[in-house]
């Protein structure tokens, strides 16, 4: 586990949305809120781990990107997300100023 682990830290990166909008035409974004460790988060999508990911869909802590976060995010394309990649999907989180 822990090679994996260290695999997704190793692939964390900060991308524009300008670089991820191209992943909306195969439907593949997964948006995660700023309170989930997106490490955490790759490692339980990897390990389909149902019961985690479900709880997180529920408390609404993960979901596809609403029609309105598309609209502010076409408006400032240079917004700062992390991103994973775990196969078919594109894991984000953007990242806010604290």
């Amino acid at each position: 586990m822990s090679g994996v682990i260290e695999s997704f830290k190793r692939d964390l990166a900060e991308v524009t949305w300008r670089e991820l909008k191209i992943h909306l035409q195969r439907d593949a974004i997964i948006v995660f809120s700023a309170e989930i460790d997106l490490i955490e988060a790759a490692v339980a999508v990897a390990d389909d781990d149902k019961n985690r990911v479900e709880s997180w869909l529920a408390a609404g802590q993960l979901g596809k990107p609403t029609d309105q976060q598309l609209k502010n995010w076409e408006t400032e394309t240079d917004n700062l997300f992390r991103m994973l990649i775990v196969q078919p999907f594109i894991l984000i989180q953007e990242i806010v100023d604290a």
